[in-house]
């Protein structure tokens, strides 16, 4: 007895190519009555088969195969006739004698099926949560990046690089789709060669589900708890509460949460300067066009514009007060400790072992991979003076003193 014209090789049951060509036999050979369910069998034996690793294949394999049998015996009665329901059945037959397949035994587990909508719709309600919308579509959490601005000021890239900047005047940290973020830097002090972040300029771009235009801005002594039109959420849209700001501690600490864009940004105040801080959601942080080159988060600063830590080494004395000074608020000694030296030697600034600080405990909350929490670069920093240089110091000092009494 010939094939049917419109059937296929069981064979190619194996191959998940083969149930497209399924689908396409479908379309052109218009036998499936409305009811036949084939189709769902084909997709979950695909997806119960795409991914099968180790060394309990063969017995998963199986499993899938009797699952795939189940699915086409319940749907028998709607798909008399479907050439595609008979072939499957026959490839299902076949495929089971090929890899010794009992017909008695365990099944795949169902395929979890993503939450049935409400009778506002999906679209309405969650896509103004980008972490819920994402797992819908995609059926996994999606992933984050960090970046980070503070002290002198100090960058810590998307892609974990670290730099130090010699940075004044106005800079983007971030220029995208989603989100504008600038940062204004200027001297420490009059005179000064140390430069601070004296203002932030972050504006949330208008998303018409979710949230009007909104511009927050912060300056030394003024960290508002507020948008710049004195609101604290994205307006009045149905996702208008999916931008929300919150003061964590007055005058010295706001939190913004953008859910539309799965984003959190922590602005803080640490004596005379601000940093700066952003858990963003990778798909946003990406979100951007070429003629938007320039922004810190991304590219880091310029190269004409790096400079090296070690430059405050100049002055030992002063190096190992800080290094004593940072020690306290950072016990290890990676680039947030490097970068509260240099800044406490240049500044003069006891404070920025704050600002240091505050960075470190942002980036504990912010970075999806706790092991990249610490930075360790080599000759960047201060070296520890050694106790030999220190005995020479005590000596010197000594014989000095003896001098001057003769």
């Amino acid at each position: 007895m010939g094939k049917p014209a419109c059937s296929k090789s069981p064979g190619q049951l194996e191959n998940p190519g083969f149930f497209l060509r399924a689908l396409f036999i479908l379309l052109f050979c218009r036998h499936v009555s409305s009811q036949c369910k084939i189709l769902r069998c084909n997709s979950e034996y695909v997806a119960a088969t795409l991914n099968l690793r180790g060394s309990n294949r063969n017995a998963a394999y199986c499993n899938a195969l009797r699952s795939y049998s189940h699915c086409t015996r319940k749907t028998a009665r709607t798909c008399r006739g479907d050439l595609a329901y008979h072939s499957a059945v026959h490839g299902i037959e076949d495929l089971m004698i090929q890899n010794n397949c009992s017909k008695e035994g365990p099944t795949s587990p169902p395929r979890p099926r993503p939450p049935a909508p409400n009778h506002q719709g999906f679209e309405s309600l969650d896509i103004c949560n980008y972490e819920k919308s994402f797992l819908y579509k995609h059926g996994r959490p999606p992933s984050y990046q960090h970046c980070a601005a503070f002290g002198d000021p100090h960058i810590r890239t998307f892609h974990d690089e670290f730099h130090t900047c010699r940075v004044e005047g106005s800079w983007p940290l971030l220029d995208n789709d989603y989100l504008f973020v600038q940062a204004t830097s200027s001297p420490v002090a009059k005179g000064s060669n140390a430069t601070v972040t004296s203002k932030l300029t972050i504006i949330f771009k208008n998303m018409k589900e979710c949230i009007d235009q909104k511009v927050y801005q912060a300056e030394i002594d003024n960290l508002p708890a507020a948008f710049e039109d004195g609101s604290v959420n994205g307006g009045e849209r149905p996702g208008g509460s999916s931008l929300a700001i919150r003061e964590r501690s007055p005058g010295r600490h706001v939190e913004i949460r953008a859910e539309y864009i799965g984003t959190t940004i922590a602005v803080r105040q640490a004596g005379r300067q601000l940093s700066f801080s952003i858990r963003a959601a990778e798909e946003v942080a990406r979100a951007f066009t070429e003629e938007q080159d320039l922004q810190l988060c991304v590219g880091g600063c310029p190269r004409s514009q790096r400079i090296s830590r070690s430059e405050c080494c100049r002055g030992r004395a002063a190096a190992e007060t800080a290094r004593a000074l940072c020690k306290e608020m950072l016990p290890v000694e990676d680039v947030y400790f490097q970068s509260c030296v240099f800044d406490v030697v240049t500044s003069g600034d006891a404070n920025f072992t704050m600002a240091a600080h505050g960075a470190l405990e942002d980036a504990r909350v912010f970075l999806p991979n706790a092991e990249k929490l610490h930075i360790f670069q080599a000759g960047a920093g201060c070296p520890r003076s050694s106790s030999s240089f220190l005995l020479l110091l005590l000596l010197a000092s000594g014989l000095r003193a003896v001098l001057l009494h003769f």
